[in-house]
């Protein structure tokens, strides 16, 4: 069974007075091993001095995006090697954000999977489908085809996915432990036929709405190897909830 992976988004939010919530995070992680591994997305503002107050603990801190060049005329980008001198250790790629507000296609999340690779960063790349998508019996082939694309030039311990249905970010609905169940399913599937053996290692992460109510639910299903968290990121308490929960799996 993979480590668990509890990964905050905190999108385009946080102030330097948020930072205190970086610290009360980081202080209450457990020190084990064992316990699940702990990642705050921060906002490229607040990325170094969130490196600085989780140095000494178990609380790694990444990137929301990055460039696929590493540096050049690209005006108010950030590069992967930025994120990485930064104290970055992963960022996040192909967020359904991404992919529909700034056009970054399939390819584009390749190529900045590589360039965080390139940096000494592991790349969370996302997938997903619409409402429209899941309402017309075509999840399952939206999702190959955003994986097809978005791994091209990877190798499989190089990076982690998340599963996050768009109709389940930020609007509180959640799809049901099937559901889940089939896409985490197909996605495992996806991974052993095109990495064999080591496809089985890739985590991969539930990111629709996951919560401090539904944690316990969602996280022991087959192949739910973590979360991809939005809001519930933004308070200690909400975070530390829902990594307690994955560490109660591993008693």
């Amino acid at each position: 069974m993979n480590r668990k992976l509890i990964a905050g988004n905190w999108k385009m939010n946080g102030l330097r007075v948020d930072l205190q919530t970086v610290r009360e995070i980081a202080t209450g992680l457990a020190a084990s091993t064992a316990a699940p591994e702990a990642l705050l997305c921060v906002p490229a503002t607040l990325l170094a001095e969130a490196a600085r107050q989780a140095s000494g603990t178990a609380l790694c801190i990444g990137g929301q995006t990055c460039h696929s060049q590493e540096k050049g005329a690209y005006t108010g980008d950030v590069s992967a090697p930025m994120l990485k001198e930064a104290g970055a250790g992963f960022v996040i790629t192909g967020h359904s954000e991404r992919r529909t507000g700034h056009g970054e296609t399939d390819e584009i999340v390749a190529a900045q999977a590589r360039a965080a690779v390139n940096a000494g960063l592991t790349p969370i790349i996302c997938v997903g489908e619409t409402l429209d998508e899941r309402s017309s019996g075509a999840t399952l082939k939206v999702i190959e085809g955003q994986l097809t694309g978005s791994l091209d030039g990877l190798e499989p311990n190089s990076f982690v996915l998340a599963y996050e249905p768009l109709w389940a970010i930020g609007t509180g609905k959640v799809a049901t432990p099937a559901q889940i169940a089939e896409v985490h399913a197909f996605i495992r599937q996806f991974l052993e036929q095109r990495f064999g053996k080591p496809g089985q290692t890739v985590k991969i992460l539930y990111g629709g709405s996951l919560n401090p109510g539904n944690a316990a639910e969602i996280l022991p299903i087959s192949n739910v190897d973590g979360g991809l968290i939005g809001g519930a990121s933004l308070k200690a308490g909400d975070f530390l909830a829902i990594y307690n929960a994955a560490a109660a799996l591993t008693v």
